[in-house]
């Protein structure tokens, strides 16, 4: 059993934790660190405006925009003046946004995209209709009726579907409309990534496959994205990582050989600077508080952005490298 740390800001529902839950957020001058959690986030900016940064990426908000975080990710909100918004957070117990994928495919739309603005601004229409669904939400929390968590979870989808319709059409998004991406290099970068990112882990490498320098991918990236092109390589490896230790029992050295990591203290590191907690840890506290459920699901590469394209690595043989640390 891996040593436990401090749970304080996970969903436990051994500890009476509730499956999704609302609060809210003042933010006036100084930077915020908001606790890292286990549950998937959403934030209703009511007003003010600012940068915040989701793990190494960096966006900017104004008012009336929603914002999209996903589990164990690092948020820090810098206000540019002072922020007000109500906070919605769920865990995937009350509801599993890659299962919901296949029914709004709010997956790799508003969440879990590395390559997307996780960013969704709020026509009046649509912000009335947000507002209405979080003050129901907020009266089912309160009254806790009969069958009031099925109720939490109606108006929930409807709030993630709403979002994903404007993530998804012309106008609405805060950014690049129809899912973000628009740059060629980045299209192709993604592709390249999904197929190399358990062997290449260094930029140069992505760099010399595009026919352009490492700086030129740095600059396209940094300038589209608000990231690098380490922290995009990173992140699909760790996406890898998490669905086979939640879903597997496969041990971590395997895991971690599989996406590259011929040591697994190294992985253990940099999984762990991640998410704040060890693979062990995050492997058998989700678990436990799952009940197992998760490990009924079938083992096959994390999906990420269409879960059609995900491939099964049982049936290939990849080359593995040691990491470059880049």
């Amino acid at each position: 059993m891996a040593k436990r740390k401090s749970t304080d800001g996970l969903y436990d529902p051994r500890n009476g934790g509730e499956g999704i839950r609302l609060s809210g957020l003042r933010v006036s001058g100084e930077a915020v660190n908001p606790v890292r959690t286990n549950y998937f986030t959403i934030y209703l900016i009511e007003s003010g405006s600012g940068k915040f940064w989701a793990d190494g990426s960096q966006f900017a908000f104004d008012q009336n925009c929603l914002l999209f975080f996903v589990p164990y990710q690092h948020i820090r909100i810098v206000p540019e003046s002072s922020v007000q918004a109500d906070v919605i957070q769920f865990h995937a117990n009350f509801l599993c946004v890659e299962t919901f994928h296949a029914e709004v495919g709010c997956s790799g739309i508003l969440f879990n995209d590395p390559y997307g603005i996780p960013v969704v601004q709020l026509d009046e229409e649509i912000k009335a209709k947000v507002l209405s669904l979080i003050d129901d939400l907020r009266v089912e929390q309160t009254q806790r009726g009969l069958a009031y968590s099925e109720v939490m979870l109606a108006h929930l989808k409807v709030l993630l579907i709403l979002a994903t319709r404007l993530k998804t059409s012309d106008a609405g998004a805060c950014g690049p409309a129809l899912h973000d991406l628009q740059h060629p290099v980045l299209i192709e970068l993604r592709d390249l990534v999904e197929e190399n990112y358990s062997i290449l882990h260094a930029p140069a490498d992505y760099a010399t496959l595009l026919h352009i320098t490492p700086k030129t991918l740095g600059r396209i990236v940094r300038e589209t994205l608000g990231t690098t092109p380490t922290e995009l390589i990173r992140a699909r490896i760790l996406t890898h990582a998490k669905w086979q230790l939640l879903h597997t029992l496969r041990p971590v050295k395997e895991i971690a050989r599989e996406v590259g990591f011929s040591d697994e203290l190294y992985f253990s590191r940099l999984f762990k600077k991640a998410t704040g907690y060890s693979p062990t840890f995050f492997r058998e506290f989700e678990t436990e508080i799952r009940g197992e459920s998760n490990l009924s699901m079938l083992s096959s590469d994390a999906p990420i952005l269409d879960s059609d394209a995900a491939v099964d690595t049982s049936s290939q043989t990849k080359k593995k490298s040691k990491p470059t640390g880049k």
